[in-house]
């Protein structure tokens, strides 16, 4: 499953790294949210792959988040 975060609208509320802490965490220079290095695709901190055993929790996270930034796309 894909994800990609809109960085440039994210209000750094927090809501995903603390759904899904597996996967998303919070860029320690910019305070808005980042997918982890190890799910990163190329290196780009807004884009990932998430394995199967985070799905669930990386859609909870798409779901809460109170400015729907975070697109996942099923691959």
């Amino acid at each position: 499953m894909k994800v990609t975060i809109d960085r440039k609208n994210c209000t750094s509320c927090g809501t995903c790294w603390d759904t899904c802490p597996a996967f998303f965490e919070e860029n320690p220079d910019d305070a808005f949210s980042q997918v982890m290095q190890k799910f990163r695709l190329n290196g780009d901190i807004a884009e990932g792959m998430s394995p199967p055993d985070l799905e669930a929790c990386v859609k909870e996270a798409s779901d809460l988040c109170p400015v729907q930034i975070i697109t996942v796309e099923e691959t």
